[in-house]
């Protein structure tokens, strides 16, 4: 009897053990399959965002060319600022910096992608001081406007009020390097300020105006 017992046992703890070897083999088999998903998944995710940024940067070179030379200052009048405030405002901070950082690496490998060509020199520039401030102020933008937007319906109020803290910097930056070219203050005012005043109150409107719909779109 004895003899038998144990001979019933062990066949029936090898049943038990395969069924729990196939258990933990399909439990192995299924996390699998969930990591691989997850890994596809995140790649996908990842060239998405990579597309994004890219087609944002080319946004602003595109509105780059839209430019008209003034002869009373080294500084045109240019659509790259509503660009820059556009991707902020619609990218948010970091998309938005990570966008102006690759543009700005863009034009200072040559490619045409300023409102005057590309190169270094254009970075070191009359206008150098408003383009090296591009990443931070679609930073600002960006960082102020997806903070108010979610518990606000006043989006377009906050919008604008987002541009115009972007502008003080873009501005602040402008301005200092001038200022650093010039020697002087009020010449770096008058160049880099005055003729710019109610342009860029018109591009503050209509990006805020572009945000505030896009985002009222995508809450619908």
């Amino acid at each position: 009897m004895s003899k038998i017992a144990t001979r019933v046992f062990g066949q029936q703890a090898g049943f038990i053990g395969q069924g729990i070897g196939r258990s933990i083999g399909r439990s192995i088999g299924r996390s699998i399959d969930r990591n691989k998903d997850r890994n596809k998944d995140w790649k996908i995710e990842w060239a998405r965002q990579a597309a994004i940024v890219i087609s944002a940067s080319f946004f602003v070179a595109l509105c780059a060319r839209v430019t008209v030379p003034l002869p009373f200052t080294p500084v045109p009048l240019t659509l790259q600022n509503f660009g820059v405030l556009t991707v902020g405002l619609l990218l948010g901070s970091r998309r938005g910096f990570a966008a102006l950082a690759l543009y700005l690496a863009e034009g200072a490998v040559g490619l045409p992608v300023f409102s005057l060509g590309g190169g270094i020199a254009y970075l070191l520039g009359p206008t150098g001081g408003f383009l090296l401030a591009y990443p931070l102020v679609a930073f600002v933008a960006g960082n102020i406007f997806e903070r108010s937007s979610e518990r606000s319906s006043r989006r377009f109020a906050w919008a604008a009020l987002s541009s115009m803290a972007a502008e003080l910097v873009l501005f602040a930056g402008g301005l200092s390097w001038l200022a650093v070219l010039t020697h002087s203050v009020s010449l770096a005012i008058r160049f880099g300020l005055y003729w710019f005043v109610f342009a860029e109150v018109i591009k503050v409107l209509l990006a805020s105006s572009l945000a505030a719909r896009w985002h009222q779109h995508r809450s619908a």
